[in-house]
């Protein structure tokens, strides 16, 4: 089991991906698009560390998380990340942790899979806006996951009162960042089967977080915001992720200053939660209208 948990760890895969896409780049020197990936996995490599600091530095700074509010703020919505993962322990658990260990790979794979079709936008650029975004809204509201918060006991977790607890470690929990990138797969699908298989791989995220204990439910649904945000930073269309920014920021300071109204208020939890999935739904809908409107001969939708 250790031998699977050190393979499937992030450092793991990314040095393993860099190493492979050296040897794919030596084969063909001429290829730009095996140079380009090469700099990339080195540059991420690279923000991995700085940003390793930076959180850790932050988690020192502002020990205090937000795990209780959000384990209350499940309990307003009226599912608990606990319930889901319960129902997932066994083989389903092990496929979700590879799932969840997957990211950075997929990153890389959905990247080469676009770069060579006619996708507008630019989803380097996403995911620049992506890792530039996360850490900043982390400090809005720094949690770490049930599994941090609860340990042994957080798949049966007891009753808390929701205020801020003291936990060493470094936030990363809302928005979900996963939940989010997966969602800009499913933005930048270049096709129906591709937009089927970013769909299953959205959905097999979603549980992933909760199964492995990284994440709250509530965690989620502000991380399909966030991703609609960075998706649309990546197509150029700066006024939906301006919205979206907002939507995000609302969740996040929301939760951050008014927690104590969203618990007390289940009514105006779940309406928030609604009118974010609707938003999220609408706007990939009207991405998905878009790319498959008509095009004239200067390139703009009859």
């Amino acid at each position: 089991m250790r031998a699977i948990n050190f393979l499937l760890s992030p450092p793991t895969i990314a040095v393993m991906a860099l190493f492979l896409s050296v040897i794919w780049m030596l084969r063909d020197e001429k290829d730009k698009v095996r140079v380009e990936l090469v700099f990339a996995l080195v540059l991420n490599l690279f923000y991995g560390v700085l940003l390793n600091i930076f959180m850790a530095r932050e988690g020192a700074i502002s020990p205090w998380k937000f795990d209780r509010i959000l384990f209350s703020l499940d309990s307003s919505l009226g599912v608990q990340a606990a319930t889901i993962a319960r129902t997932l322990e066994g083989p389903a658990h092990i496929f979700l942790e590879a799932v969840y260990q997957s990211m950075v790979p997929m990153m890389i794979a959905w990247y080469l899979l676009i770069r060579y079709r006619r996708i507008a936008g630019s989803i380097i650029l996403t995911y620049i806006a992506e890792l530039v975004a996360g850490p900043l809204l982390y400090i809005i509201v720094p949690a770490c996951g049930p599994i941090y918060a609860f340990k042994n006991q957080w798949l049966h977790p007891p009753a808390v009162t929701p205020v801020p607890m003291r936990l060493a470690g470094m936030p990363n929990a809302f928005p979900s960042l996963h939940v989010g990138t997966a969602f800009v797969f499913l933005m930048f699908a270049p096709g129906r089967i591709w937009k089927v298989a970013a769909f299953l791989f959205l959905v097999a995220t979603c549980l992933a977080t909760l199964s492995t204990g990284e994440h709250y439910v509530i965690d989620l649904i502000a991380g399909l915001a966030f991703g609609v945000f960075v998706s649309n930073v990546g197509l150029h269309n700066f006024r939906r992720a301006g919205g979206f920014l907002a939507l995000t920021l609302v969740w996040s300071l929301g939760v951050r200053f008014a927690y104590a109204t969203l618990i007390a208020h289940p009514i105006l939890t779940r309406s928030m939660a609604g009118i974010t999935l609707l938003s999220v739904i609408l706007a990939l809908y009207r991405h998905w209208c878009a790319q498959a409107a008509p095009k004239t001969d200067g390139g703009i939708a009859a």
